[in-house]
């Protein structure tokens, strides 16, 4: 009897865990990336940010690169003189610390005035989809691999522990 018990809370306490541990890298634009030729709104606009995701902004180096801008107006006038950060390696990675909204452009000339820009708003990892997300589409296309890969590992526990429930005490 002690076994299983202790089986079961060893499963739930994993269970827990993973469920925290798993954030997403999204790379920003999708497969065109960082890049003058992407529809960043769209991009954007296709995509559920939380708290612990990871943006991966992959680009060439020298070519472009990627600023944090303070607030909306900055972002909608593409005013950089204000920026809080600047990455240029070609593949930056800005991890989403809390909910809210951040601003990101090229800060190469020209190219934030040429739509190469895109607003992030990052919602805390336990709420739900917007009405908006959810009547849109289906949740399958709203699912990104790691929160598909987290559901099934956490669905795997679940079975896992209530299996070990029934089959362990006919062993002891």
């Amino acid at each position: 009897m002690g076994c299983r018990n202790t089986i079961l809370l060893v499963l739930v306490f994993v269970g827990l865990i993973t469920k925290k541990g798993f954030a997403a890298q999204l790379a920003v634009g999708g497969s065109q990336g960082w890049d003058e030729s992407t529809d960043f709104n769209s991009w954007a606009s296709a995509q559920k940010f939380k708290v612990g995701d990871q943006l991966v902004f992959k680009y060439s180096s020298g070519l472009h690169s990627v600023v944090e801008l303070p607030n909306e107006s900055a972002y909608k006038s593409c005013d950089l003189g204000g920026a809080l950060d600047s990455k240029n390696t070609g593949s930056d990675v800005v991890k989403l610390t809390k909910a809210g909204t951040r601003y990101f452009a090229c800060g190469t000339l020209g190219h934030c005035g040429q739509g190469m820009k895109v607003k992030i708003t990052t919602v805390d990892g336990n709420a739900p989809s917007s009405p908006a997300s959810a009547s849109s589409s289906s949740p399958s296309s709203d699912a990104s691999p790691a929160s598909t890969s987290l559901h099934s590992i956490t669905s795997f526990l679940v079975l896992a522990a209530l299996s070990a429930t029934v089959v362990l005490p006919s062993m002891f």
